[in-house]
């Protein structure tokens, strides 16, 4: 499988972007520290090669991106190929339909895929969500109304949020 992949600056930093023929399959922040060997590890998985050649996909997600930085787009329409297992794709389908402004709990995310007691595996799952701020783990805040665990920074998640809260 031919996966495309672009780096492209954004107000919070550098941005990897990967698509293969079916849709965005990756979108995280290229300085994490464990940003290479997540990239590498699920690239594996699907079998893939890294390509730097052009993607519609890619196009659209950058333009979307520099709409949504800009506080002009509210909800993204670029096509995903989103890989993982089944309660992790229902979790990350979960957190699609929390609309932009506002946020829910680990434990409010849990119930919205009728699994109460998941809010630890509803957590790690955010975690491994391949395609941040499309799919947007960032959302999902503490039950006491704290921002909790985003592997892009805590001072992403924040500013992610204020965007969306203007």
């Amino acid at each position: 499988m031919q996966i495309s992949l672009k780096k492209i600056d954004s107000p919070i930093g550098i941005l990897n972007i990967a698509a293969t023929e079916d849709g965005i399959c990756w979108l995280d922040f290229a300085d994490k520290p464990t940003a290479e060997k997540r990239l590498n590890s699920f690239v594996k998985k699907l079998n893939g090669v890294v390509t730097n050649n052009n993607n519609l996909h890619i196009n659209e997600l950058e333009i979307q991106l520099k709409e949504y930085f800009e506080g002009k787009r509210k909800q993204f329409t670029v096509k995903l190929f989103i890989e993982g297992t089944p309660f992790q794709k229902e979790v990350w389908a979960a957190l699609q339909s929390i609309p932009y402004g506002v946020t829910r709990s680990y434990k409010e995310q849990s119930t919205a895929i009728n699994k109460p007691k998941a809010v630890r595996a509803v957590a790690n799952a955010n975690g491994m969500n391949p395609i941040s701020i499309v799919v947007p783990c960032h959302r999902v805040i503490g039950s006491n109304g704290q921002l909790t665990g985003y592997g892009g920074g805590l001072y992403r998640k924040k500013f992610l949020l204020e965007l969306e809260s203007k």
